[in-house]
């Protein structure tokens, strides 16, 4: 398959042992399968990509007639989650065709993309990590941010100064991630270490070095 990436689920983290009887910390994913919604080419669209869908157990409701029409086009059950993929302007991928975790190979790198955890509104030492105050002598600044700005001139905080606010809710990629174990049965890909989301939340997997589009 000339598709590059798939959509997957985060199901969690858990740990397995190699060769050498070494403990890896490893995080499973459900990597599809996932189904070819749209091709979408250069003289149509300006780009060549394929629109790519991830097929659930459960059935998606309260789909908008919109993309009711949109799935009915292509031929596919109505999905959840969908992500385009760049592929090759000669490649002859269509509607319908099935994008699985037989895409990877053991051993393989790959960059997974997610959003990360919510933490709430967060001060400059979490959010930060700015060291904060002396913890002695009576200091009574052991937290704060300090100095914001000038106040002769420009009179005003800069935009863009750290400081405390949300925290979290981020699109964080975490690049070049060993494959450890392949699943086809159950759509399972095993990889290296943690990747960026809660437990069920969607990720994107793209082999490294790969481009997509981000729509």
């Amino acid at each position: 398959m000339p598709v590059q990436g798939i959509i997957a689920k985060k199901v969690g983290m858990t740990q397995v042992y190699g060769k050498d009887g070494r403990a890896i910390p490893v995080t499973v994913l459900t990597a599809g399968p996932c189904v070819v919604v749209e091709r979408k080419t250069t003289a149509k669209h300006g780009y060549s990509a394929v629109q790519v869908g991830f097929v659930e157990d459960k059935r998606v409701k309260h789909t908008t007639k919109p993309m009711q029409g949109h799935f009915k086009k292509a031929g596919v059950p109505p999905t959840r989650m969908t992500r385009e993929f760049r592929v090759p302007e000669a490649d002859a991928i269509n509607p319908g065709d099935k994008v699985n975790v037989s895409l990877f190979g053991l051993g393989e790198k790959v960059s997974v993309t997610g959003t990360s955890k919510g933490k709430g509104f967060a001060g400059v030492v979490k959010r930060h990590h700015f060291r904060g105050g002396d913890g002695t002598h009576g200091s009574m600044h052991h937290r704060a941010p300090g100095g914001i700005g000038a106040s002769a001139f420009p009179s005003r905080v800069i935009k863009g100064l750290r400081a405390a606010g949300h925290m979290g809710t981020d699109t964080v990629t975490t690049k070049n991630i060993q494959v450890v174990e392949i699943d086809e049965e159950n759509n399972l890909l095993v990889v290296r270490g943690a990747v960026p989301g809660a437990i069920s939340s969607y990720v994107i997997v793209n082999k490294a070095g790969s481009r997509r589009t981000g729509k």
